[in-house]
């Protein structure tokens, strides 16, 4: 009548999964932020770089 119980890992394997889930989710997160940074620095330069510029051409829902 002497059993041994055996420690139940259960809670730090889901534990441990949030952790590498949401560290994947802020590098993917991360890495997306510097794809755009080129763009946003051209429209910064130039409004007319923009694909949501608001100009004459653009009003009323007139396309090119």
């Amino acid at each position: 009548m002497n059993e041994v119980q055996e420690k139940d890992y259960f809670w730090y394997y889901i534990g441990i999964a949030v952790i590498v889930f949401a560290g994947a989710i802020f590098m993917v997160k991360s890495s997306e932020h510097d794809k755009y940074a080129s763009a946003s620095k051209a429209i910064a330069e130039d409004a007319s770089n923009s694909a949501y510029r608001n100009d004459v051409l653009h009003k009323g829902g007139n396309t090119k």
